[in-house]
């Protein structure tokens, strides 16, 4: 009894978030005032209903809705390129690049990862994190700085391994969701930390305008990364019993030092010299697997890690396509309560078509956008590529009330870092 109490909370909340959620979207849409939401809202949000509500089940979930929206439009309303198959194909070469980088890093940052985890640095780190609550607190500073020059899919992944191998696979989902908002957080302020920052720098925004968002990350990071490590010390403290000599395989570290070194490399360099023809080809993705396959000699990657890291690819990779479909044309008239607001739908709404367009809007302060749309999307474990790749790795994170019940210091991080940013710099445009 008890337990179907706590389902019908769980689905209040849901529909409410749903309805909430919806008021935005219509909003952002400049829906008419008779109520008319186009269809295509109400069926991504079936989906993401239906993805919060059976866990278990999210890759039918997130497929089936794909399939409905796409016939809805192929039949309907057609697509921002023009209707039917034609229309369609149109759609897809516009979103393709997207698509096959994120398929590549997703996948081939599990293998990276577990290069990592099987060379035996992850058990040296016992010895030099702090003791108690402070040796995860001090992690999650790891993670945030590491996103800073990697991908924040690479450095949630990273620490996802660590934490593995220094809890003894016994990780918290509070700290969990903290290891992917740490992530998203560190990625917020650096141009090369995320990918709705790199689209800020293409656009000609300067890099120190969004470096601002660090104000923010930094406070936020205090606020969630205290009650998470103390989360986790209290589940699982870090084991210093480890008495026998360890092994490390450092040819292992060498590969996945490559592939990280590669991906950077690949970024920059595209980004600096050749950004137009960053929309013609994954060179991110393909430069990850470049070098996997490349270092085959040396070691082989773990390929019985493939199918479930593709599993958890192409359920991430529908919600994006899904999210790529809906009609917003445009966003509310841009103020810091917009920009607030944001970082809550990124939660559920993919913030790269967020970002978008909010840089042909203009008028943002674009080191507050930055920090909501690169940070909001921890606050859900499917808001956000780190959070789809951590819980790959942690299956038992795929559940929204289980997040949001031991991750709740993310929202609450979430809201007093934008306020610090406010007090801090204040609300400048132009």
């Amino acid at each position: 009894m008890k337990t179907c109490c706590s389902d019908r909370r769980l689905v209040g909340l849901i529909l409410a978030g749903f309805s909430i959620f919806y008021a935005s979207v219509a909003r952002a849409a400049d829906v008419p005032a008779d109520g008319g939401i186009p269809f295509e809202f109400i069926l991504f949000g079936l989906t993401l209903l239906g993805v919060a509500l059976f866990h278990h089940h999210v890759l039918k979930v997130a497929l089936s809705g794909l399939v409905l929206i796409t016939v809805y439009k192929l039949i309907y309303t057609g697509f921002k390129t023009g209707p039917g198959i034609a229309g369609f194909a149109g759609h897809m070469a516009h979103e393709w690049v997207l698509l096959v980088n994120l398929l590549c890093l997703l996948v081939g940052f599990a293998l990276l990862a577990r290069h990592f985890e099987d060379s035996g640095a992850p058990e040296l780190l016992p010895k030099l994190l702090p003791a108690n609550w402070l040796g995860p607190f001090v992690l999650l500073w790891i993670i945030w700085i590491l996103s800073g020059f990697l991908d924040n899919i690479a450095a949630a992944l990273i620490g996802a391994t660590i934490a593995a191998s220094v809890f003894k696979r016994r990780v918290h989902i509070g700290y969990l969701a903290a290891i992917v908002a740490a992530s998203n957080a560190g990625g917020a302020g650096s141009v090369v930390g995320d990918t709705t920052t790199t689209m800020i720098w293409i656009a000609g925004i300067s890099p120190f305008e969004v470096v601002k968002a660090y104000g923010g990350a930094a406070v936020a990071l205090l606020v969630f990364g205290f009650p998470a490590a103390l989360q986790q010390n209290r589940h699982q403290p870090i084991q210093r019993d480890l008495h026998m000599a360890h092994h490390v395989d450092w040819m292992r570290v060498g590969v996945a030092l490559a592939v990280l070194i590669g991906a950077v490399a690949t970024n920059v360099t595209v980004n600096l010299k050749f950004p137009a023809m960053a929309d013609h080809f994954p060179f991110i993705g393909v430069a990850v697997w470049v070098v996997l396959l490349a270092a085959i000699p040396l070691r082989k990657p773990e390929w019985s890690l493939l199918p479930q890291a593709f599993k958890g690819a192409v359920f991430l990779l529908a919600l994006v396509t899904c999210a790529s479909m809906m009609p917003v044309d445009k966003l509310p008239p841009a103020s810091w309560q917009s920009a607030l607001s944001l970082g809550f739908i990124s939660s559920v709404f993919d913030n790269i078509p967020l970002t978008a367009l909010a840089l042909k809007q203009g008028g943002y302060e674009w080191g507050f956008l930055a920090y909501a749309v690169g940070f909001g999307g921890s606050m859900m474990w499917f808001g956000s590529s780190a959070g789809v790749a951590v819980s790959n790795l942690f299956p038992e994170a795929k559940s929204v009330s289980q997040w949001l019940r031991h991750g709740w210091h993310i929202p609450l991080g979430y809201v007093i870092g934008f306020f610090a940013m406010l007090l801090f710099f204040g609300w400048q445009v132009g």
